[in-house]
């Protein structure tokens, strides 16, 4: 708050205004309060009187701080606030809850941070500028879900300039490594895996699946769960719906697979209880 000095003149010339004017008045735009003083000694030349001016009040905006360093981010404790900052390079189905729109995106900085922001608030229209290679900034809590390292309960976010389009890196030789986990949530690419054998609800074996117990059927709600191969080692991969619905041709080349067929695939490094890659993308060699 700041203060605004009134200085009020006394002396010859005071009294000489009292007596034709009755008395003296000071105000400010702010309070317009009139004070009358009494006529003093001529060698009291002056007093200091203060009056308080109020300052209008500042709207309080709410943006995220600035973005902290992948590495600050890793280090951070499970639950800690957290801001992060990078290009989507995907996004889940924009859907309501409560009134509230909500999106899951993937994002990734130029210097190979990775980040899952789950259920992001934003309306749709918010969500439908949210295009790929887009940079947003995130202000959220730092949580872990069945190995799953994630941004939740985002209190604000931000588009902020820079464009970013990550290109996919190939790890399919961390497969079966602890290293693999360093890469979770990046885009990423596995080369060369054969499709091999899935249990389907009647215990019988089929190249893929609905849902993770073969019990579902084809649908926006529904996702595809495959095994793939790789020196002589089998991992479950998954085309997440709401990330690649069953219009998308990933979800349709993963059910025209055929177990024995070789394939490259590209998608995000997702973790449930170990990797657990959501694929975006599969071509036959």
């Amino acid at each position: 708050m700041k203060k605004a000095i009134v200085i009020m003149l006394t002396g010859a010339m005071m009294l000489a205004a009292v007596a034709c004017g009755g008395g003296s008045s000071n105000s400010t735009p702010a309070q317009n309060n009139t004070q009358t003083e009494e006529a003093k000694p001529a060698e009291e030349t002056q007093e200091t009187v203060e009056s308080t001016v109020e300052e209008p009040e500042q709207t309080e905006v709410n943006v995220p701080e600035d973005a902290m360093s992948f590495e600050d981010y890793m280090a951070a404790a499970t639950d800690a606030e957290v801001v992060v900052q990078g290009a989507i390079q995907g996004k889940q189905g924009f859907f309501s809850r409560d009134d509230q729109g909500l999106a899951t995106v993937y994002l990734q900085d130029e210097k190979g941070g990775a980040y899952f922001i789950y259920e992001l608030p934003c309306t749709e229209k918010e969500y439908e500028l949210m295009e790929i290679g887009k940079t947003i900034k995130v202000k959220g809590y730092k949580s872990e879900w069945s190995g799953e390292i994630e941004v939740v309960d985002v209190e604000t976010w931000m588009f902020v300039d820079g464009e970013y389009i990550a290109e996919a890196e190939d790890v399919t030789a961390l497969l079966g490594t602890d290293e693999l986990a360093s890469k979770m949530n990046k885009k990423v690419a596995f080369k060369g895996m054969t499709v091999e054998p899935i249990k389907n609800k009647d215990d019988e074996d089929v190249a893929f699946i609905y849902n993770y117990d073969g019990s579902g059927e084809r649908g926006p709600d529904t996702d595809l769960y495959f095994n793939v191969s790789v020196n002589g080692q089998t991992y479950t991969f998954t085309v997440e719906s709401y990330l690649c619905g069953p219009d998308s041709d990933v979800y349709k080349a993963v059910e025209d697979l055929k177990i024995g067929d070789v394939i490259d695939m590209e998608g995000f490094l997702y973790w449930y209880n170990g990797p657990n890659p959501h694929i975006t993308a599969i071509v036959a060699q």
